[in-house]
């Protein structure tokens, strides 16, 4: 007979599993308070607010073209309202990773759609959801919309390791 041994480590990847396989099982509703930028938000459920970012995509940072764009977007669609936030993960600064939807409109491929936002190919791995923004990015480019319009948009996060 085989006795199961755990170490300290292993029981901690367990444990992370479990959580992070609960935490993407339950959806809740919340009022957006603020939109920070296009895929950044703070969502009020009770008394409690939680920083929430967009899974999947990443839309240009404060001082990017179109950043002021799809952060007015973001607003349209979210600020002030009743969402429901699906979450997948949380990411190194403590934020829930999500998809946010109103009015069974998922935010993430609306800003995608619109030209506003990358899919972010290093986190979006959620199939079938990431091949279809793939899609809707490729359209997006080929309408030239949002930062499409640009000769050679610079993605996010190598915009952001030429900067810092």
């Amino acid at each position: 007979m085989h006795a199961l041994v755990i170490t300290a480590k292993g029981f901690v990847a367990v444990v992370l599993i479990y959580f992070v396989s609960c935490i993407s099982a339950f959806a809740w509703d919340g009022y957006v308070a603020k939109v920070l930028d296009g895929d950044s938000l703070r969502v009020r459920k009770g008394n409690r607010v939680y920083e929430i970012r967009l899974y999947g995509i990443d839309s240009p940072e404060y001082g990017q073209a179109c950043w002021q764009e799809a952060r007015g977007l973001a607003r349209v669609l979210v600020l002030g309202k009743r969402v429901t936030i699906e979450p997948l993960d949380k990411d190194r600064y403590g934020r829930i990773v999500a998809l946010v939807s109103n009015q069974g409109q998922l935010v993430n491929s609306e800003l995608v759609r619109n030209g506003l936002a990358w899919v972010y190919p290093r986190y979006c791995q959620k199939q079938p959801l990431c091949s279809d923004m793939k899609s809707l990015e490729q359209a997006a480019k080929e309408q030239r919309l949002g930062l499409w319009r640009e000769q050679s948009p610079k993605p996010p996060w190598l915009w952001r390791r030429l900067k810092y």
